[in-house]
């Protein structure tokens, strides 16, 4: 069993001027915590100082380990961090920190018990979204009502990019994924249901941010046709022939 506790995955694509600021508050929070833990950043073709940013804080905070995946999407820099990462749990997060740092003792034990993967939710009873966009929110939940109907019936929020995977968990499922963008998450825990592992949504309170890189209309347009590619996935057997391998 490993002796980290959490391992935190942070995708950074060109995210030098508002890392910094994360990372502080972050190792900040960590370090009123009893458990161990380490952050893992996974720069992915940034070009404007996202690795070097990232690697002078490695000289403050030892907990923090920087990897570069040289192939681009959010998707390919989490699967990235994920297999690399020690924890028992395995929290992936947005530099942005919609949510508040603070939440993240809310995906954990003991403070949530019997699940293999929570994820946050903006819809759950008792979350909260402050200054989103009408629109935005309108084309999200439209985007969720798919999500439902071709792969995720009884998930009221897929998409928010805060979840926890237990360790083992994270290892198998990751393993297995095919998507590189927008939809990776929706694609891990689609295969995660496959295999019936549980799944829990926690409310949260989330902050909309208009630096957000998701082009609403356009990501939008992609993550419908990987929906398709993910039931056709399925159809051919990939990910069920990827369940066997590991057997």
């Amino acid at each position: 069993m490993s002796d980290v506790f959490l391992s935190i995955i942070i995708p950074a694509y060109n995210e030098a001027s508002r890392l910094p600021k994360s990372l502080e508050s972050l190792f900040t929070f960590l370090s009123h915590q009893s458990y161990t833990s380490e952050v893992v950043v996974v720069e992915n073709g940034s070009q404007d100082g996202t690795y070097d940013t990232a690697i002078a804080f490695t000289e403050k905070y030892p907990q923090l380990r920087v990897l570069r995946e040289k192939e681009r999407g959010k998707g390919r820099a989490v699967q990235t961090g994920m297999l690399s990462a020690q924890g028992e749990y395995r929290f992936m997060c947005d530099v942005d920190f919609s949510m508040p740092v603070e939440e993240i003792n809310r995906f954990l034990p003991p403070h949530l018990t019997d699940f293999d993967i929570a994820i946050a939710s903006r819809e759950a009873a008792g979350a909260k979204r402050y200054n989103e966009p009408t629109y935005r929110h309108l084309v999200g939940r439209f985007y969720n009502g798919l999500i439902r109907l071709l792969a995720l019936p009884g998930l009221h929020d897929t998409q928010c990019g805060f979840k926890c995977f237990r360790g083992d968990l994270a290892q198998e499922i990751f393993s297995c994924q095919t998507l590189s963008g927008w939809s990776f998450d929706v694609e891990v825990l689609f295969i995660a249901r496959q295999r019936g592992y549980r799944i829990v949504e926690v409310p949260i309170p989330w902050y909309f941010n208009p630096e957000s890189k998701i082009n609403v209309w356009r990501d939008s347009l992609h993550m419908a046709v990987d929906l398709l590619t993910i039931r056709r996935n399925q159809c051919q057997g990939k990910y069920r022939q990827c369940n066997d391998a590991k057997v």
